[in-house]
C-alpha cells in the first residue's frame, strides 16, 4: 500500500474505558433496580470485579473510584481497604459485548465500515462520508457528545491510520491527525498507548524507551530483533506508515439509500411513504447497472440509539419497486414483535445486501415465463410474512430409504431445480406407493397381534385411536443401506392398509422375525410397528 492510498483513508477511532461499570450504571438509570439501589449507588465508588487465576481483581472503575485511589488491576482487598464505602459488581462480558455491539449498530448511521476494536473500541471508516456531517471535527463532536449523554465515557481521535488512532484514543481525546502527521502527533505519547503487550512495554521501559518517538528512534532491525516483528508492524502502522484494513462487522452493500429527518417521524404512514420513495431510488441505482435485488434491509434509526433492522430475501432478482415495498409491508405486518419508534426515526436506510444483473426474457409469447414469475412473487411474499426457512420445495434424492429419498430445500432458492427435477413416474391405473404425507420421523403404533413371520396386523392403535384393518397390499421389503450404518437399523416390512372407516396408512414392521429380532438368548421377541404416512 502506498503512502498517498494510506493519507486519503480516514479512521474515527473510539475508546469506551469504562463501557462495564457505565453499562451498569446506566440500566440502574433505567429502572431496571429498585429506587433504593439507585440512591445507595449515588455518589459511591463502583467497581466492576472479575476472578483471575484465582483472585479477584478490579475490571473496571468509574471516576469516583479513581479519585479515591483505586485502578484497574488492583486486588479487591486492597480496594476495600482503601474505600470501605466501595459498591461492587460482577463482571459480564457478554453483556459488555452486547453494549458495545448496539453502539456499533448506531454508528451505521456516520458509516458502513464499522468495526470492533475489542474490547471495548470501535473503528468507523469515515473516508468520504465526514463532509455529511458538518466535516471531521463536527462529525467527532456528534458521536462523542451522544454516547456522553447516554452515561458512557468516551475517547475518540481521527487519523489517517487505524492504528494511529487507537493509540490517540488511549491517551487523549479529540486530535484529529492530518494525513502523513502520525508521526508527530504520537511521537511524545508514552509507549503504553501502543497497547502491546505487557512485557514488551516493561522492557521498553527498562531498556529507557519511554515514549513512543524514543522506540521511532531506533531502527526497525533493532526493534524487531528485541521485540519481534509483530511490534515493529504495530509501530509502523501508529507511525502512519502503512495500515492494516480493518474487518467491518457486515459485509458492505452493493447499493444503499437512506433519508435523514430534521424531525424525528414516528407514524406508520410517513415510514410507509418513505421506504416506498427509498424503494425507488434504490432501483433506479441499480437498472443503471442492469441489477435486481435479491436480498434487502430496511434500518430504522431511532433517537435514542436503539437500531432496528428487517431483512427480506427474494427467489429472483427485483427490479421494481412496488413489489420491495410489498415484501416490507409483509414482513412488517407479520412481525411479533411491532416496530416501536418510541421517540421516532432521524434516519431510515435502505441497503441492496446483494444483487443479481437481471437476465431478459421473452414474456409476451412465453406462458411458462409468466407462470414462474407469478410463484416466485407468490413465494417471495409468503416468505416475507413467515420466514423463508418454512416455504420449501422437495428435490428427489438417490436413496431407497423413504424418508431420505427427498430433500427440502427453501424454495426462494431451488425453485428452478425443483421446476426441472425428474420424479419417478405412477404407473397408470395403479394406486400410489407412497403416502401423499410423509411423517418426518416414524410414528409408533400398539399392534396386539399379526400374522407371523411376515404378515400384516389386523388392528392397531395410533393416537390413542383404535383402527381395524379391512384391505392390506404388501408387503413391500425395504433393506436399510449397510454401508451408511452401524449394523443397528433393521429391515423393513411396509404395509399400505386401509381400516373400517376408509382411511389409507402406511405401516412398517421393523425388523424381520426369527432373524433379526431375538433377545440376548437367542430367542424371537416381538416387532416393533410404525406409521410412516397417510394416503389422500
Amino acid at each position: 500500500m502506498s503512502a498517498n492510498s494510506v493519507n486519503r483513508r480516514r479512521i474515527l477511532s473510539l475508546w469506551l474505558p469504562r463501557l462495564p461499570i457505565d453499562r451498569i450504571k446506566r440500566k440502574l438509570a433505567q429502572g431496571s433496580a429498585s429506587r433504593v439501589d439507585a440512591r445507595e449507588v449515588a455518589g459511591l465508588p463502583s467497581v466492576v470485579v472479575a476472578k483471575d487465576h484465582n483472585a479477584i481483581l478490579l475490571h473496571a472503575v468509574d471516576e469516583a473510584a479513581v479519585r479515591a485511589g483505586l485502578s484497574i488491576g488492583l486486588p479487591l482487598a486492597n480496594a476495600r481497604a482503601i474505600c470501605p464505602e466501595l459498591i461492587v459488581y460482577d463482571a459480564d462480558p457478554p453483556a459488555d459485548a452486547k453494549t458495545l455491539a448496539d453502539i456499533a449498530d448506531w454508528c451505521d448511521r456516520f458509516t458502513p465500515l464499522v468495526a470492533l476494536d475489542p474490547p471495548y473500541g470501535l473503528f468507523l471508516d469515515i473516508t468520504g462520508c465526514a463532509h455529511l456531517f458538518g466535516g471531521e471535527r463536527a462529525l467527532l463532536q456528534i458521536v462523542t457528545d451522544a454516547l456522553s449523554r447516554r452515561g458512557f465515557a468516551v475517547s475518540a481521535a481521527i487519523a489517517g491510520t487505524s492504528i494511529a488512532a487507537r493509540t490517540l484514543t488511549r491517551h487523549v481525546s479529540g486530535k484529529i491527525i492530518a494525513g502523513g502527521e502520525e508521526a508527530q502527533a504520537i511521537g511524545p505519547l508514552p509507549v503504553a498507548a501502543l497497547g502491546a503487550d505487557e512485557a514488551i512495554t516493561s522492557g521498553l521501559r527498562r531498556a529507557g524507551l519511554k515514549t513512543i518517538g524514543d522506540v521511532a528512534a531506533r531502527t526497525p532491525h533493532e526493534i524487531a530483533a528485541r521485540f519481534g516483528t509483530a511490534f515493529t508492524t504495530l509501530l509502523s502502522h501508529a507511525l502512519g506508515q502503512g495500515d492494516a484494513p480493518i474487518s467491518p462487522r457486515k459485509p458492505l452493500p452493493d447499493y444503499i439509500v437512506e433519508k435523514r429527518f430534521p424531525e424525528p417521524v414516528a407514524t406508520d404512514t410517513v415510514i410507509a411513504l418513505t421506504l416506498q420513495s427509498l424503494a425507488r431510488m434504490l432501483v433506479a441505482a441499480m437498472d443503471k447497472q442492469g441489477k435486481g435485488a435479491r436480498q434487502l434491509e430496511a434500518s430504522f434509526f431511532r433517537t435514542d440509539g436503539a437500531v432496528r433492522s428487517i431483512m427480506v430475501e427474494t427467489g429472483r432478482p427485483v427490479t421494481r419497486p412496488e413489489m420491495i415495498d410489498r415484501l416490507f409491508r409483509e414482513r412488517l405486518d407479520a412481525l411479533s414483535d411491532p416496530l416501536d419508534p418510541g421517540f421516532g426515526f432521524d434516519l431510515v436506510r435502505l441497503a441492496a445486501g446483494r444483487t443479481e444483473i437481471v437476465v431478459q426474457q421473452q414474456r409476451d409469447l412465453d406462458a411458462n415465463v409468466h407462470d414462474n414469475d407469478e410463484i416466485s412473487a407468490l413465494i417471495d411474499r409468503i416468505a416475507a410474512r413467515i420466514g423463508g426457512q418454512r416455504v420449501v420445495v422437495h428435490l428427489p434424492l438417490e436413496s431407497h430409504i423413504p424418508e431420505r429419498s427427498a430433500l427440502a430445500l427453501p424454495a426462494q432458492h431451488h425453485l428452478a431445480a425443483a421446476t426441472a427435477a425428474a420424479w419417478p413416474e405412477r404407473v397408470a391405473g395403479e394406486p400410489p406407493l407412497r403416502p401423499l404425507r410423509l411423517f418426518e420421523r416414524p410414528e409408533p403404533i400398539k399392534v396386539p397381534f399379526a400374522t407371523v413371520p411376515d404378515g400384516p396386523p389386523h388392528q392397531f392403535t395410533w393416537r390413542r385411536a383404535l383402527h381395524a384393518v379391512v384391505r392390506v397390499e404388501g408387503p413391500e421389503r425395504i433393506a436399510m443401506e449397510w454401508w451408511k450404518q452401524d449394523g443397528q437399523s433393521l429391515t423393513r416390512d411396509y404395509f399400505r392398509v386401509e381400516d373400517a372407516e376408509g382411511q389409507r396408512f402406511w405401516i412398517f414392521r421393523d425388523g424381520l422375525y426369527d432373524s433379526e429380532l431375538r433377545d440376548e438368548e437367542g430367542q424371537p421377541v416381538p416387532a416393533n410397528w410404525y406409521v410412516h404416512g397417510l394416503f389422500a
